[in-house]
This record gives C-alpha cells, structure tokens and sequence, in this order.
C-alpha cells in the first residue's frame, strides 16, 4: 500500500509551484529510507530549513496515564497516535514546513489536577492553549477510533469551523488511497473538546477503528502507519498550496 501512495504523492509535490526543488528531493530520499527504516523518526528532521508560513501543530491523542481506547489485542490508543504523528512531523519538516508537536514521548500534558478525570480537562485545555498561542497554526490531532460493533472501519476526519477544506482534502485521499470503497465523510466537529476552542484552522482523525480486528492489525504495523501519514502530509499539502 505504501509503494501504492508514492506516485500520487510524488505528482502531488511536484505540482506545487511554491516548493523548492530541494524539499523535492529530500522528499524523496525520505521516502526511500522510510521504507527501509524501522524508526518513526529521522536524521533528516534535524538538519532541514523550515519555511514560515504556518506551523502545523501535531497533537497525538492521549498519553500518559490516559492511554484511549485499547485495541482488541490490548495496544494503547496513545502509542498509535504517536507513531503516526512522529512520521507525520518528519514529512512536513522535511518539505520545510513549520511543526510543532504537543508531545513526543508517552506523556501526558496535564498542569493541574489529581484525579485521573481533572488531569484529562487539563491536558485538554493544554493541547487548546499550545496551539492557540502559536502564530499561524494549523492543528491536526491524531487519534484512532472504536465501536461496540467490530464490523466498522476506515479513517474519518472531523473538523473546525476553519478546518473544513483541510478535512475534506484528508478524507478524499483516505478514502482513494487507503480505504476503497469507504463511505465515511468529512464532518464538522459535534461536542469535541478540542474542536470547539481551537481559534484556528483544526482538524481531528481518526485513523481507523481499533475494534476492527483486521484494521487494528494494519494499524500496528510500521508500513501501514506510513501510509496513513503519508496520505496526512499530502493532504495538508495540498490545503497549503490551495489545491
């Protein structure tokens, strides 16, 4: 599936008349070292320039003590979100986009509280507050979904009052690329914490179900996070360089 997403990818970073050819290249070489690596994340995203005209917060869900939703084999919802969102954040990066990442490591981002449901409204209005103050932020927030009924599957995006374009964009390539034949749609945000008191452009994904047993095996491994967060980066793209 990986191998599936590049040219489509590739056609999609070349059409963009704003991006040095450099970005270009590096890209590439990104993606031929990803497929061989097994780490999240690379050299290359210590040594690229970046570009200022917006930074891209990546919110991995949860954390810490609140680890989401658990999968039907026992993973941590939180763990997922990270590996995706580190993938992410080396993609964007290497294209010289800004990023800027609410956690990097199993952690919550609480500053008050001490029951477990005080921590969580606190790491919530955290994750609000850090991208709020970041100049010219666009926020994607990445998480994994679940359902009483495994039967369910594929990736959905659920956005902002600004976020409706970029969520559009994520949900056409989910549905394209990694989950043919899906139904599911882009939709405005109803009751999510984050959502709701975001100032900027946001979108929340959810990756897939883990509750699916077949998707929640795709979900663990390595190449599958790539896809998804390759189908992220270029949908984001293509919401910058207004495609």
């Amino acid at each position: 599936m990986f191998f599936y997403s590049i040219p489509y990818g590739i056609y999609g970073v070349l059409s963009m008349k704003k991006l040095i050819p450099i970005y270009v290249i590096g890209l590439v070489v990104f993606v031929l070292i990803s497929v061989a690596t097994n780490h999240a994340v690379t050299a290359f995203h210590q040594t690229e320039p970046i570009l200022e005209r917006v930074c891209v917060v990546i919110d991995a869900g949860h954390g810490g003590e609140d680890g989401g939703a658990t999968s039907c084999t026992g993973v941590l919802e939180s763990q997922t979100n990270l590996q995706i969102s580190l993938r992410l954040e080396d993609m964007l990066h290497l294209l010289g986009i800004q990023t800027k990442m609410i956690r990097t490591t199993d952690r919550s981002v609480y500053t008050t509280g001490t029951s477990l449901s005080a921590k969580k409204m606190s790491d919530l209005k955290e994750r609000v507050r850090i991208a709020n103050e970041t100049d010219k932020a666009v926020l994607i927030s990445i998480h994994q979904n679940t359902f009483s009924d495994s039967f369910y599957y594929g990736a959905q995006v659920f956005y902002n009052t600004k976020g409706e374009t970029l969520a559009k964009n994520l949900q056409r390539n989910f549905v394209d690329y990694l989950n043919p034949g899906s139904r599911r749609k882009a939709k405005h945000a109803d009751k999510i914490y984050l959502m709701e008191h975001v100032n900027s452009t946001g979108v929340l994904i959810e990756c897939g179900f883990l509750s699916n047993a077949d998707e929640e095996a795709k979900l663990g491994t390595q190449a599958y996070q790539k896809d998804l967060a390759w189908n992220i980066y270029l949908g984001t793209m293509q919401y910058l360089n207004g495609q």
